[in-house]
């Protein structure tokens, strides 16, 4: 089965060895992302609102990149770092996905940098 990599201009070099999406027979694989600059720095550091906001609008980048849209989006896999983070990060959400809702799993963990309160992978049918 050949794969593509989706990789929209201007992404960062990631800090592992991976690309931000991957497109194979139509299902768009979109990385872990996490609210970071150009410069793999966190953004909106403190506020979960504002970091979920960042990280969806990457996440809205890499599936328009490969030709889709956030209706195409069927799963997400969100990662925070505090529940009490959760009502302000599904506020956002809900206005990145206000029809008909992906499947979608929360776990609270730990991520890659301290100042990050909020991680999201996605899975998108776009072919």
């Amino acid at each position: 089965m050949p794969k593509q990599s989706v990789i929209p201009a201007g992404t960062a070099k990631p800090i592992a060895p991976f690309v931000p999406g991957s497109l194979a027979d139509g299902v768009l694989y979109v990385s872990g992302t996490l609210p970071f600059d150009k410069d793999n720095n966190v953004v909106h550091v403190g506020d979960a609102a504002a970091q979920a906001r960042h990280v969806l609008e990457t996440i809205k980048g890499v599936v328009e990149e490969a030709g889709g849209t956030m209706d195409d989006v069927t799963f997400n896999m969100i990662m925070i770092t505090d529940w009490a983070n959760y009502a302000a990060i599904n506020a956002v959400y809900a206005e990145y996905f206000p029809g008909e809702k992906p499947a979608r799993y929360c776990i609270q963990c730990g991520l890659v940098k301290p100042d990050a309160l909020v991680e999201i992978a996605s899975i998108a049918h776009v072919g």
